[in-house]
């Protein structure tokens, strides 16, 4: 490794080893991947999800409008870039529509030449919403903290071999019509209280058939064409690798892959068509609803993050629960992903907030833990041991070179690449299109 404007850099890293970048989020989510994929969408000709779906969430602010996206790729306001909702995404198709038309009302324009849907994505349907707020009043003191969008009961019907596609609805309406009857009465045989008008819902659907279906198509094969013509590609991963439904705080996480793995699984590409994956961590650690969170500060500390950052879900509207920065947690996501590099997000937060801690290790009993523990009551009782840097007071929310940033910021970022091993390629210095610092 070698010193570069004074951080560490590997060589050769910015070399792309295929031609498909990744944005992934470290943490818990809301790290501001939505930033930075805003940032690489100009020079990209294609922009995916590959799972999750509107329970995530995405803030663009392009210096003028901020515009809020669940479900479609960030880079659907660039007018040149194709946006995909891959086929590990599930899709609720009234809350799709409503969510552009929520965006067409900010600017956006010409969305509709520019997203293509896959016809193998599952359709999340109202009485799958219905389900999840059952599921969770059942499990009133175990709560998972879902947000009730539907997203896991439409993941266990598609992996119980029950759920119903994109192309069921728009390839043949009558076969979906008898498949949708029969999925209803299958939970209403579990859920009996669910209510759910089927001769209503039919005639909706039959509206929604003709209105997606101009959008949809086998985007395994668009995919597999755009990468032989040599596109730009560049996917999101909504969620984060902590909300993996492997690799996260089991059970208190989502029900799709938000690593890297994912990827292929969620658009049907080689793994070998993956180059550059970009790991993107907020300057501190967040968490909305439930499960452990190991350096939270239920405090002065964690209360000032939270108003500072307005920590509020996108998607929901929670309040994000506030801690240091764990790279503990980025280590273990870098395990699972392979990172190339790292955009460190929202450093300006920290401005004024005094002596700043970093956790580098967890020790259970004695001994230090070599990864994030999968058990629950390891994660509980785990101790964090922390390094304390000095802070800083300059305001750096206008800051747009690296070597401007006051000298406690930049040794900030120099620890988290000596204590991950990773490169930081951008640093986020404010909400803005702008305001991101590019390292190399």
């Amino acid at each position: 490794m070698e010193a570069l404007n004074g951080h560490v850099c590997q060589h050769n890293v910015n070399d792309k080893l295929g031609k498909v970048t990744v944005v992934l989020g470290t943490q818990w989510g809301d790290e501001g991947k939505g930033k930075v994929v805003d940032l690489l969408s100009s020079n990209a000709d294609v922009v995916c999800r590959y799972q999750g779906g509107n329970n995530a969430g995405h803030t663009v602010c392009d210096g003028l409008t901020t515009f809020y996206f669940h479900l479609t790729p960030s880079g659907i306001i660039h007018k040149n870039c194709k946006s995909i909702l891959g086929n590990g995404v599930v899709i609720h198709i009234q809350q799709l529509f409503n969510e552009i038309e929520e965006n067409v009302k900010k600017g956006l324009t010409g969305w509709e030449n520019r997203l293509l849907i896959s016809d193998r994505a599952h359709i999340v349907f109202d009485f799958h919403q219905q389900v999840d707020g059952i599921q969770e009043d059942y499990h009133r003191k175990t709560s998972l903290g879902t947000t009730k969008k539907g997203i896991g009961p439409t993941y266990a019907a598609k992996a119980s071999r029950s759920g119903i596609r994109i192309c069921d609805l728009t390839s043949d309406f009558e076969y979906f019509k008898e498949r949708f009857q029969s999925l209803v009465m299958q939970y209403k045989r579990a859920y009996p209280s669910l209510e759910v008008n089927i001769e209503e819902e039919v005639k909706k659907y039959k509206k929604f058939a003709d209105k997606i279906r101009p959008y949809v198509c086998d985007t395994v094969s668009f995919m597999h064409k755009a990468l032989e013509e040599n596109k730009q590609i560049l996917i999101e991963g909504a969620n984060a690798t902590m909300l993996d439904l492997d690799f996260g705080t089991y059970p208190f996480v989502t029900s799709s892959s938000c690593s890297s793995g994912g990827v292929c699984i969620g658009l049907g590409i080689s793994p070998r068509s993956i180059g550059h994956v970009i790991g993107v961590v907020k300057a501190y650690t967040t968490r909305v609803g439930v499960g452990v969170l190991p350096t939270e500060q239920i405090n002065e500390i964690g209360e000032t993050l939270q108003s500072v950052g307005r920590e509020f879900g996108v998607t929901t509207g929670r309040k994000r629960r506030c801690g240091w920065l764990d790279l503990v947690v980025v280590r273990y996501s870098n395990m699972i992903n392979g990172y190339s590099s790292l955009a460190v997000t929202k450093l300006d937060v920290l401005t004024n907030l005094g002596d700043l801690k970093i956790a580098i290790n967890y020790k259970h009993n004695g001994k230090i833990c070599s990864a994030f523990p999968a058990s629950l009551k390891v994660q509980n009782e785990m101790e964090v041991e922390y390094i304390t840097l000095p802070g800083w007071t300059e305001d750096i929310g206008k800051v747009r070179k690296y070597d401007d940033l006051p000298e406690a910021a930049r040794n900030y970022i120099r620890m988290i690449e000596k204590h991950t091993g990773l490169p930081v390629e951008y640093v986020g210095v404010g909400p803005t299109r702008d305001a991101m610092i590019k390292l190399f």
